[in-house]
């Protein structure tokens, strides 16, 4: 049986490290999540701040980063504790991004619906020039879950709102 338990920044970029398949360590959150098998850390679910500075707005929460040793329900188990942990905080959204070859079962079995297609091809900047081979080079898939009874609000809205 699966079992939720509350783990530290530490733990959870410990098992990424190990485990994530094309991503690094998380530097920072505003919480993680770990799912046991018998006592054994077998997933974890990293939420913070948006990454995008224009979904940054106090009431979303994304999931950073979720890893799994590929145990089966893992995955769900850990976006659904995700939502309602953030729910309970006050937020009225979750979001989370996975590359566009991932088909988003997991997401689909937690309540998230699919949000669109968004960048990340590549990232480049001046003071951290782009490593080819640290992250996928290919679209994201953005994810939502919007807190029951909140209409979804599209970017146009949101961006006339500011």
């Amino acid at each position: 049986m699966l079992e939720l338990h509350p783990i530290t920044l530490r733990q959870a970029n410990e098992f990424v490290t190990q485990y994530h398949r094309h991503h690094k360590a998380s530097q920072g959150h505003k919480f993680s999540i770990g799912v046991c098998r018998n006592g054994k850390l077998v997933g974890v679910c990293i939420c913070g701040r948006p990454v995008s500075r224009y979904l940054d707005d106090g009431e979303t929460l994304e999931v950073n980063r979720l890893c799994t040793d590929g145990t089966y329900d893992a995955c769900s188990i850990l976006y659904a504790a995700a939502y309602r942990a953030a729910i309970a905080m006050g937020y009225k959204r979750v979001i989370t991004y996975i590359l566009e070859s991932e088909p988003g079962t997991s997401l689909k079995a937690a309540g998230f619906m699919f949000d669109g297609v968004a960048g990340g091809l590549e990232w480049n900047g001046r003071s951290k020039p782009k490593d080819a081979n640290q992250y996928p080079h290919e679209m994201k898939q953005r994810w939502v879950h919007y807190k029951h009874g909140e209409l979804k609000r599209t970017s146009k809205e949101k961006a006339s709102n500011r």
